[in-house]
């Protein structure tokens, strides 16, 4: 039956940055689906692991500061060491910076930089190896942007950063489909979270981005569960390089 390859029963899914909003919602999806999570933050995450508790899967809670690749190896001994296996990398975990382009500083050029693209790159090498490793079918999945197609405004590093997060997902998926190995990234939109509540204060800003969006709302993190379990499952085992925009239609304006 097609609806039993969207189960995840069995499957780990280590996400970063699940704490609050698009990361609790995906690592909470993917638990609904069966999976076991592995969720790593670099704060104490009471909410999203009182919400896994309610939904009865094995979950383990795992802290790690992703400013630097230099917790990369210790983290995924860790993941193994407390689930055994990974079998999904949801790269979520990301910062932003806002401020003119004309006078923004090299220390918020670096640190989003380091976050979104650089720990994004040197995680996915440590578990691509380890499902190379085990010789079994993996599912890397990065969280891009509108800003991985358009520039946007006063956020250089993140625009920077979310368009090569796009670039590398294209380059792994040519270099690792051979081993099985799918990777794939969904582009939400103007999404209800934190990062957007600056935007979301300005009135003029935000009536202005609500009137180009042809869904005629902001997006909730419920809506990214559907697509993240589908990218996870085996129905996308033939999927290779794609990002899915979950936007409202936004980009189709």
């Amino acid at each position: 039956m097609i609806l039993d390859n969207f189960k995840l029963n069995g499957k780990v899914a280590m996400v970063t940055g699940c704490n609050t909003g698009l990361g609790q919602g995906m690592a909470l999806g993917l638990a609904e689906a069966g999976a076991t999570i592995v969720a790593v933050n670099r704060d104490n995450a009471e909410d999203t692991e009182k919400k896994l508790k309610e939904i009865g899967n094995p979950y383990f809670m795992l802290k790690a500061d992703l400013s630097s690749i230099d917790v990369i190896p210790n983290l995924v001994q860790e993941a193994l060491a407390s689930a055994s296996k990974i079998d999904i990398l949801v790269n979520n975990a990301g910062i932003i910076r806002r401020d003119d382009s004309l006078v923004f500083s090299e220390k918020d050029w670096d640190d989003v930089m380091n976050v979104n693209s650089k720990v994004l790159f040197f995680l996915s090498q440590a578990v691509a190896n380890h499902y190379i490793a085990r010789k079994v079918r993996g599912k890397i999945i990065n969280i891009c942007s509108m800003l991985s197609f358009q520039g946007g405004i006063r956020v250089p590093s993140y625009t920077a950063s979310k368009s090569a997060a796009a670039g590398l997902t294209r380059l792994m998926a040519n270099e690792w489909a051979q081993y099985n190995i799918n990777v794939n990234a969904i582009a939400p939109g103007y999404m209800d979270t934190d990062n957007t509540a600056p935007i979301m204060a300005d009135p003029e800003r935000a009536k202005a981005i609500l009137s180009r969006i042809p869904a005629g709302s902001w997006g909730l993190a419920s809506d990214l569960q559907g697509p993240i379990v589908f990218l996870a499952s085996d129905a996308s085992n033939y999927l290779h390089g794609a990002i899915i925009p979950v936007d409202g239609g936004w980009l189709a304006r």
